[in-house]
């Protein structure tokens, strides 16, 4: 039943209930039987230890825990007692699990939030006595009383309504509190009527802010609209953002590939050393083995995911002192490449508070600000330095004060009044005035003040009010009123004595027309110019509100989200458009008005559909389920909902929509940062993959796994992680979004990759050539494969490998700019080179060390001098190769 186009006594029938009597204790229980309690439904909590292994789930992670094991396994087999390998890629993968769960578990407290703003206790007609309950023991058919203050505690239908407005911006998004009437709906044949035109409803989440009244209630717990909006919540799906996509598709690329070469290199040993031979002899098997672990080793970028890790750490840092909170880790790369954002209204671009912008002055602009304040009941808090109580009353007072008017009703007494009524539209004060006379005003909208008024004021005088007067006045209202402001009236009338009636008809007559004030919930200042610096950035902006269309158009063409209202649609065309027809017509609109939260979630996965990575900001309950179906979710720290915060992926500690532009730069930022941190470590890894297998196809073991994971965790980490602090290359924020589909290894980056980790490759290889040729005086591949490799050319290798990845990190400050002309530089990269030289050159001549990695004490001099050399050749290689690319794009 649509309680609300039925009449109250049908909807108690419905409900077996009597509004005088309320239901029976007996009856009640039985109904708490059946629909449980007025509660809503939580969502069962991942345990900490399935997320911690959740996060071993990476193909990555995988290979280098069965590289582990194989490792362990033919240690024990050959007699080993060496458990270095097995240890260190062990701490590798439990440290980045930990850090995993530290920072991407999310807290999935939306549900206890939504509970918590439901009423704790509740007025209750039970047995035809008023009785307060929790208000988890409500059932359909209860009749509540509700008054100023109380939030409403289940979905209800009005039976009885004295004045009262409720608040519902959270639900429908509309800034202005919504005035109950007891009415049934008129039913127009449209498919359903928007929450927010519900003016004989009440909804759980809302609250009273005025007046008082009498509901039943018609829904309770998952029944309710806050209900369906947590049904929402938990049906949105948790889905893979870009990067993580990317890092699965590589995962699995060196997965394979890491396989491909196990087998090849393991082939390639056994039928050169000779099936039989290798029978006969089942060590050479394992050796044979150990190789291609090496090889997995080399292949794994171990330290990827960690740093990756880290540097959206540190991202996340750097964006909270820009006021982005970031709750989900990976919601960081996933602003760099935000397409739409979707923006909430009431808020979010605006500022959620009333505020007078407009006056048609007939008397003084004293009178009629004084007039307007003192003809209501909002009041001023001096501490706040603010007014309080209804929003359109407090823009009034709020209007007054901003002219120096804060003691009004101290100064101006009010003695009687004619409280505001729906069906006269207006409200009349009395006040009596420091010369003893008395002085009325009268509030209400316009059309019907103006028919009270038979004089008005005209350069202070009081004249008669002509038709052509009225005519102008109705003209100033219909063009506040077009621009979507909130228009109100006020006139006045002088009594020498106290009157001695107060009803409105004694006093709503014969009185003179003071002015017109129009107010409007105004655009934050600052959002005009970051929507602007969007646009430039490929960004588009969309409005989504609860709010009336012509409010919507009106604050969307200042700030320049549309040009007409031909852009605009409303909730109702929305409900009458399949989701087909809702995709095709999607980037037609850039304003969605009156609103309901299902809708928000059609209009993402509308835009998704079109391929596109969405950001869906707000503050409401209303908005909490598209901000979960989006890709990124954004809250309002202040004025937000516990709702919405802890759904939300980013939260805005400043309620700034401007900050949402700064973290799309971060991202950005961030995942440049990335790729450059991909590209260094791949094509190392690259390199030692290349050198293993040189080494193996000319019959000799290069670098054992120990070697291959210190380069790995140790000399390329610490670069790494510096390369995540480079500042932003250009001006980020004026070429477009990078395309959700592109792969990681988009814009030449693999071709990149391949060739720098082969020139890698070369220099390794030119240093272990060298060192054979400084300890035996000659280069015979013959003997080589016929004994282990030469210890003087490994560690010259190994400190080439090391050296190279030092000073290629510098390269890697830009993938095409050249080093030279980089006007800035990186602290955090000089830092990180220091150290790593320092550690590899402890490694190499401290003699216990040196003797765990390579068998030999220490290097002579001219072995050292000559792997630095080739060690620094990356640079200006490099920096050639770079040259060339910057000429083959620039051509293209």
């Amino acid at each position: 039943m649509r309680e609300y186009l039925a009449s109250a006594e049908d909807v108690l029938a419905e409900l077996s209930s009597d509004e005088e009597r309320g239901l029976t204790s007996a009856e009640a229980s039985a109904r708490l039987a059946k629909f449980g309690p007025n509660k809503l439904k939580e969502e069962a909590k991942t345990p900490l230890w399935i997320r911690f292994f959740q996060q071993m789930a990476d193909p990555m992670v995988i290979m280098l825990i069965v590289a582990a094991v194989i490792s362990a396994v033919t240690g024990m087999i050959q007699g080993e007692s060496e458990w270095a390998d097995v240890v260190i890629i062990m701490a590798v993968v439990i440290i980045n699990s930990a850090l995993g769960v530290i920072q991407e578990a999310k807290s999935e407290e939306a549900l206890a939030a939504l509970q918590e703003m439901s009423a704790a206790q509740s007025k209750v007609i039970r047995d035809g006595k008023l009785t307060s309950l929790h208000s988890s023991e409500l059932v359909p058919g209860d009749v509540v009383l509700l008054e100023a203050g109380d939030a409403v505690p289940a979905d209800c239908r009005v039976l009885e309504s004295a004045s009262m407005k409720i608040e519902e911006a959270a639900l429908t998004g509309e800034s202005v509190p919504v005035e109950k009437h007891v009415e049934a709906l008129a039913d127009d044949g449209a498919d359903d009527v928007p929450l927010g035109d519900r003016k004989n409803m009440c909804y759980m989440g809302s609250t009273v802010v005025y007046g008082r009244g009498r509901a039943v209630v018609c829904g309770t717990g998952m029944d309710t609209e806050m209900g369906k909006i947590a049904g929402a919540l938990n049906d949105a799906k948790e889905e893979l953002t870009p990067l993580q996509m990317k890092l699965a598709e590589l995962s699995k690329i060196l997965t394979i590939l890491v396989i491909v070469i196990c087998v090849v290199v393991f082939a390639v040993d056994v039928l050169r050393a000779g099936l039989g031979t290798v029978i006969a002899e089942p060590h050479m098997l394992l050796d044979t083995f150990m190789v291609a672990v090496s090889l997995a080793v080399a292949a794994i970028p171990e330290g990827l995911v960690a740093v990756v890790t880290i540097v959206l750490s540190i991202g996340v840092t750097k964006m909270a002192k820009r006021q982005a909170i970031i709750r989900n880790l990976s919601a960081v790369e996933t602003l760099g490449c935000t397409q739409v954002i979707c923006s909430d209204k009431t808020g979010t671009l605006t500022q959620n508070k009333m505020t007078v912008v407009r006056h048609e002055l007939a008397s003084s602009e004293e009178k009629l600000l004084a007039g307007m304040a003192l003809c209501s009941d909002a009041t001023w808090d001096e501490a706040a330095g603010e007014a309080v109580g209804e929003p359109t009353e407090c823009a009034l007072v709020n209007d007054a004060a901003k002219a120096g008017m804060t003691g009004l009703e101290v100064e101006h007494p009010r003695v009687g009044e004619a409280p505001f009524d729906s069906g006269r539209k207006m409200m009349s004060v009395v006040v009596e005035e420091a010369d003893g006379s008395f002085e009325q005003y009268t509030k209400g909208a316009p059309d019907v003040v103006l028919n009270l008024c038979t004089q008005v004021y005209e350069d202070g005088k009081v004249i008669p009010m002509t038709a052509e007067r009225r005519e102008e006045l109705l003209a100033a209202n219909k063009a506040m009123a077009d621009e979507a402001l909130r228009v109100l009236a006020l006139a006045s009338r002088t009594y020498a004595e106290r009157p001695a009636d107060f009803s409105a008809e004694a006093l709503e007559h014969d009185l003179v027309f003071c002015g017109l004030s129009g107010m409007i919930d105004p655009e934050r200042p600052e959002v005009a110019p970051a929507i602007a610096e969007a646009h430039g950035a490929g960004i588009r902006t969309v409005m989504i509100t609860g709010d009336h269309v012509d409010t919507a158009v009106a604050i969307a063409k200042n700030l320049g989200i549309v040009e007409d209202r031909s852009q605009a649609i409303t909730g109702t065309e929305i409900e009458r458009m399949s989701d087909e027809e809702l995709d095709r017509n999607i980037e037609r609109y850039g304003v969605y008005a009156r609103v309901q939260p299902e809708h928000k979630t059609r209009i993402v996965e509308a835009w998704k559909a079109k391929g596109k990575v969405v950001a869906m900001t707000g503050d409401g309950v209303n908005d909490a389920p598209s901000i979960k179906h989006a890709n990124i979710g954004i809250g309002m720290g202040i004025t937000g909902t516990d709702v919405t915060k802890n759904v939300a992926d980013m939260v805005l500690a400043d309620d700034n929509f401007a900050t949402i532009i700064n973290a799309c730069e971060e991202g950005r930022r961030i995942y440049d940062n990335i790729r450059k941190v991909i590209q260094f470590l791949l094509s190392a890894n690259l390199a030692e993959v290349f050198s293993v297998f040189a080494a193996t196809l000319m019959g000799f073991t290069l670098f054992q796994p120990i070697q291959l994971l210190w380069v790995n965790l140790v000399t390329d980490c610490f670069p790494a992680l510096a390369l995540g602090m480079e500042e932003a290359e250009g001006d980020v924020m004026k070429r477009k979004p990078r395309n959700a589909s592109d792969g990681v290894f988009a814009g030449h980056m693999g071709l990149d990759t391949v060739v720098q980790g082969l020139i890698i490759t070369v220099l390794v290889l030119a240093s272990f050539f060298c060192g054979v040729y400084f300890d035996l005086g000659t280069i015979d591949l013959g003997a080589l494969a016929t004994s282990m490799a030469d210890e003087e050319g490994v560690m010259m290798a190994f400190i080439t490998l090391n050296m190279v990845e030092i000073f290629h990190c510098f390269n890697m400050r830009s993938r095409r700019a050249s080093i030279f002309h980089m006007k800035k530089q990186n602290k955090w990269l000089w830092g990180a080179a220091v150290l790593a030289l320092i550690l590899t050159l402890v490694v190499v001549e401290y003699d216990p060390l040196a003797q765990i990695f390579f068998g030999v004490d220490h290097l002579e001099p001219r072995g050292m001098i000559t792997a630095l050399v080739l060690g620094f050749m990356i640079i200006p290689l490099v920096e050639v190769y770079k040259a060339i690319m910057r000429a083959v794009e620039k051509d293209k």
